[in-house]
């Protein structure tokens, strides 16, 4: 009996954790390294109901600004991006041309503000990737605009009055990532080294602690199996280390892809008496190497890609969209399917 113990303390502490957060939104975000400078971010994001989310190209140049309140700043894009805005208001994530990954996924610890924090310059959350996005071309530079800046976080709830409690993963093309997450005013950045996942509670400290933990046990062995937060990290941690590395862009993507859907919670998935459940409702993978951007919506029978190197992203050139309510049959290369737009309006 004395070999079961490991396992059974393992299996307490998922059952634990599964009844603590039944309500838990469930984002994923892994990191596939292939050969030399090959990396791929995969993300999917999770919620209760589908969340219309369509692909923005904007060129460099562009002034912004982080808020519509008196107390404010305002920036111009010293690169171009392309953003995922959901509800045509509010950017989750995205990448740049200089192949930095900007992922945001929930976090119920998370606390913005501090008391003070209405004194401050005001940061929505529908442009603060955007604000990452523009002007940094590293993690260690994202790292230092944070560090650097103060403001107070505006526009933290959606889908009729929805707490948006994010923390957020950042991944250079070197493969440098961090994740960084809000604590009533202060903003802690987190180094991660070698693991390969992130997901949502706990925060990243102890979910670190959880993955060392499995890590001992070994994946070979035993994987927790649940939708919970903790268990899909642990999973796709120990997969995206253990999944052959390839020099072919392509073979990562689905690799990459087919570690993220082993994480990922099956669309339609219900459990009784929890009605919130969130389940997967698309996916991406961003792909520094060669500067494209896979959009997959769960339902669609494929999926496909922007190619940010064939976008005019020069000082001047349009806003470029894709309506993706209107791409369930494309595959591949959609980059000609972009069509001309204005901005999409932040939900301040």
């Amino acid at each position: 009996m004395k070999t079961l113990k490991p396992y059974l303390m393992a299996a307490a502490m998922t059952a634990a954790i599964a009844v603590s957060a039944p309500h838990a939104e469930a984002c994923s975000r892994v990191i596939y390294q292939g050969v030399d400078s090959l990396f791929v971010i995969g993300r999917s994001l999770d919620w209760k109901t589908p969340i219309p989310t369509n692909i923005y190209v904007y060129p460099r140049g562009m002034k912004k600004v982080s808020s519509d309140q008196p107390k404010h700043f305002s920036w111009t894009s010293k690169y171009g991006a392309i953003y995922a805005a959901s509800y045509d208001g509010g950017i989750t994530e995205g990448m740049n041309e200089k192949g930095l990954v900007i992922n945001g996924l929930f976090c119920k610890g998370t606390v913005y503000n501090d008391d003070k924090a209405s004194q401050k310059p005001q940061m929505s959350l529908s442009v603060f990737v955007a604000w990452m996005l523009d002007q940094c071309a590293t993690t260690d530079e994202v790292v230092t605009l944070l560090k650097s800046s103060q403001f107070g976080v505006q526009g933290a709830t959606f889908d009729g009055g929805t707490v948006s409690a994010l923390h957020w993963g950042v991944t250079d093309k070197t493969g440098k990532s961090v994740i960084f997450e809000f604590d009533r005013g202060n903003i802690n950045i987190y180094d991660m080294g070698d693991y390969r996942a992130m997901t949502n509670d706990p925060n990243w400290p102890q979910m670190t602690a959880i993955i060392d933990y499995w890590n001992k046990i070994g994946g070979n062995n035993m994987l927790p199996g649940t939708v919970s937060s903790p268990d899909r990290c642990v999973r796709a941690n120990y997969f995206a280390h253990h999944v052959k590395q390839t020099a072919d862009p392509d073979l990562a993507v689905a690799t990459c892809r087919s570690v993220l859907a082993n994480s990922s919670v099956p669309y339609s998935y219900e459990i009784q008496d929890q009605p919130e459940l969130s389940t997967t409702q698309w996916r991406t993978y961003s792909v520094p190497y060669n500067l494209r951007y896979y959009f997959e919506i769960v339902t669609n029978p494929g999926y496909y890609y922007v190619d940010l190197n064939k976008v005019n992203l020069r000082k001047g050139a349009p806003v470029m969209k894709l309506d993706t309510s209107k791409t369930a049959n494309l595959v591949g290369d959609v980059t000609r399917y972009l069509k001309v737009s204005k901005p999409f309006t932040p939900m301040y």
